[in-house]
């Protein structure tokens, strides 16, 4: 999320009002105006109209709920930028991933969504569930502005003992997220039917801090040891942590972050969570924080981690306060978080991050939709030869499922002796898992969404001189955004880098070296930009192996029943 400036605040809010009204009476195929310059996408201390009647609130939540079910899936095929294998809504505008819990057998995910434009506007929470975290099930809006406000980012979790006392002893849903209007406030909503309907507390907001004008996106859990619910939230150039034993009487316990990290933009979207480290008996906390965009910073938004110690109410940074720990090397995975109440016997970790930047996130080339979630990914903690410890990411095991054939499989074949470039393989769904030897060449890689004319590609490449991964989105279609290349530091390992790439339409995520530097990154190359080439520059490389597998996308089952054949595939 963004902070607006004060001085456009009335004059946006009732722009927002006023086309939120009028959209509920266009056809739910409208799709609206791409902004002009980022400026407009930020977000306001607003609050919908108080005088909205109940039939104008009915005629809302009938046309989300409307929206829902008129899905056309084939639309979603066609469209040559819609990810097949990404979540993305099913129309309009949409930005944080917000609430993400397990409960009775589902992952509920929880989105700020504007429902009536592919802008950013009115924040609304949109809601999908899942058995995988791959297929999707998309419901109506769960949260709907109202006289306290925009219903900005937050969390939701099981009150597995009825602390709330919402659920006459047994268990439910709670969602603690923030009302943006006079100011921005946090209150709560609870759930009593898995997540279905959301009833909001008739005393919000629980929790109101007269002298923090940015103070938003909670993330709440429970703290066992001090049998006691924790709440990390950010507060401008900082992130606050408050306790309570019922969620709706919060404490202040302490604060973190004022002179620690990067402070490149305002801090936002915080997550803490406890996670071993791998292959010992040592545990630390993680503490995820993301940064919004600076006009003065030309990576845009981001995402920065620490790692260290948690009491219970106190978090305390094991780095330097000049250190900083990105997430994500990219330009497109930002206000990330984990989910919430995952089974102990998963023994996981998972995230998910908007897979966009707000630095151009109005203008990305897209219809009658806007925004995608990267691919779910597994954290863990990892110690090296040196000591230090770092959070590595890799694709959820669960992305096996979406492998429809291997389309190559090679071993030990030399490039850049005769041949500099070897095309392998094509598609616009795929996983590439390879290992690449260095031996002489200065650059090497791997070229994906390639056209045949060799107008369009996106490169992922290693420089062997600099020592750095890079993504070059020079050639990668619409929206090229300076930087177009970005590095990440990255060392061989026995002279050798590993890749694991997935590439949808309209994005690539790479993990390397077993996801300890990763990068995403949005691309937007016409449909049939579809080849994969490796290449070397300056010298040879060593294909040690390399498979690519074709992805089925994850509406399969529903082209079958809307009659999509394979040849208009």
């Amino acid at each position: 999320m963004k902070s607006f400036k004060k001085s456009l605040f009335a004059v946006f809010f009732s722009i927002v009002l006023l086309m939120t009204a009028c959209s509920m009476t266009l056809s739910t195929e409208k799709v609206g105006q791409v902004k002009d310059s980022n400026d407009e996408i930020t977000e306001s201390s607003g609050a919908k109209d108080s005088e909205d009647t109940e039939e104008e609130k009915e005629i809302a939540a009938s046309k989300g709920a409307k929206d829902m079910i008129n899905i056309s899936y084939t639309d979603f095929y066609k469209d040559k930028y819609r990810p097949q294998f990404h979540f993305t809504p099913p129309r309009y505008w949409m930005n944080d991933p917000n609430g993400m819990v397990y409960y009775e057998g589902e992952y509920h995910l929880f989105y700020q969504h504007y429902p009536y434009d592919i802008k950013w506007g009115a924040m609304h929470w949109g809601h999908a569930v899942s058995t995988d975290l791959i297929h999707w099930e998309h419901l109506p809006i769960a949260l709907y502005p109202d006289d306290i406000g925009f219903i900005f980012s937050g969390c939701a979790v099981v009150d597995w003992n009825d602390t709330s006392g919402f659920f006459k002893g047994g268990s439910g849903l709670v969602a603690i997220f923030t009302h943006a209007g006079s100011r921005q406030m946090q209150s709560i909503a609870y759930s009593t039917d898995n997540g279905r309907t959301w009833v909001k507390y008739e005393r919000n907001p629980v929790l109101i801090e007269e002298n923090l004008k940015d103070f938003r996106d909670p993330k709440v859990f429970w703290y066992e040891p001090g049998k006691y619910w924790v709440m990390v939230i950010a507060a401008g150039n900082h992130v606050r942590f408050y306790t309570s034993p019922n969620l709706k009487e919060w404490e202040f316990a302490s604060e973190f972050g004022k002179d620690e990290g990067s402070h490149d933009g305002v801090w936002e979207c915080p997550d803490l969570f406890k996670l071993p480290i791998e292959g010992t008996d040592e545990t630390k906390w993680v503490l995820v924080v993301s940064i919004g965009a600076n006009p003065g910073v030309p990576e845009g938004s981001r995402t920065q981690y620490f790692i260290g110690h948690f009491d219970g109410k106190r978090f305390i940074n094991d780095n330097s306060k000049e250190t900083v720990l990105w997430l994500d090397y990219g330009r497109d995975n930002y206000a990330g978080v984990t989910w919430s109440d995952i089974p102990e016997e998963q023994n996981r970790r998972v995230f998910i991050g908007w897979m966009s930047n707000w630095k151009y996130a109005g203008r990305t080339p897209t219809t009658s939709w806007r925004g995608a979630m990267t691919f779910p990914r597994e954290l863990k903690l990892v110690k090296n030869e040196d000591g230090f410890i770092y959070l590595s990411q890799q694709p959820i095991a669960e992305l096996s499922k979406l492998r429809d054939e291997c389309l190559v499989n090679l071993r030990d074949i030399l490039i850049g002796s005769e041949k500099t470039n070897l095309s392998v393989a094509s598609g616009d769904l795929l996983e590439i898992i390879a290992e690449l030897e260095l031996e002489t060449a200065e650059k090497f890689g791997i070229k994906v969404r390639k056209s045949e004319q060799k107008s369009q590609e996106t490169i992922v490449g290693y420089d062997a001189i600099q020592k750095k991964i890079f993504i070059d989105r020079t050639r990668s279609g619409d929206l090229v955004e300076e930087p177009v290349i970005h590095y990440a530091p990255l060392e061989t390992k026995d002279n050798r880098i590993q890749l694991h790439i997935l590439v949808d339409r309209s994005s690539v995520e790479v993990f390397a070296n077993d996801g300890k530097v990763v990068m995403t990154d949005l691309i937007f190359p016409d449909l049939d930009s579809q080849d994969v080439e490796i290449f070397s520059e300056n010298g040879t490389i060593k294909i040690t192996s390399l498979v690519i597998y074709k992805l089925r996308s994850i509406y399969e089952k529903h082209y079958a029943e809307e009659g999509l054949s394979i040849s208009e595939k």
